[in-house]
């Protein structure tokens, strides 16, 4: 998580607070830092996550405007056919485009929490090296 220069640190003012109590072997600093990453990589799931349901509605939005353009395309060729062959085939087309767009959509919300997951499972590994770190006797 960037440092803003305007912006308080929440996590500073903690660790003035703690390091005033101070407990033989026991890294207030290293607990206020692990607290601050936890949060960082919350985050940055959080980032993952809303990158992903913006990446989600353009896709909607791009394939409404694409079906539109589809039913106008379809109807215009429906009404120049002739057999039940054409209307068949079109049909057919559009189903198979609405499966692609599925499968699409699909994709997308599955990166996208593929990416948060990995975020938050990185910071619980690297949470449980700290906290193994922290407990060993110096």
């Amino acid at each position: 998580m960037a440092e803003h220069p305007n912006e308080p640190n929440p996590f500073a003012d903690f660790t003035r607070i703690i390091d005033r109590f101070k407990i033989p072997g026991v890294d207030f600093a290293a607990l206020a830092e692990s607290g601050r990453k936890d949060v960082e990589a919350l985050v940055e799931a959080n980032k993952a996550a809303y990158l992903g349901l913006q990446a989600l509605a353009r896709k909607q939005a791009e394939m409404l405007t694409e079906a539109m353009n589809g039913i106008q395309d379809a109807a215009r060729r429906a009404a120049g056919a002739t057999s039940g062959t054409k209307a068949a085939d079109l049909a057919r087309e559009a189903y198979q485009k609405t499966l692609a767009d599925m499968k699409e959509l699909a994709d997308i919300v599955r990166k996208s929490q593929a990416e948060a997951l990995a975020r938050v499972t990185d910071r619980a590994i690297e949470h449980l090296q700290e906290l193994k770190k922290m407990i060993q006797p110096k």
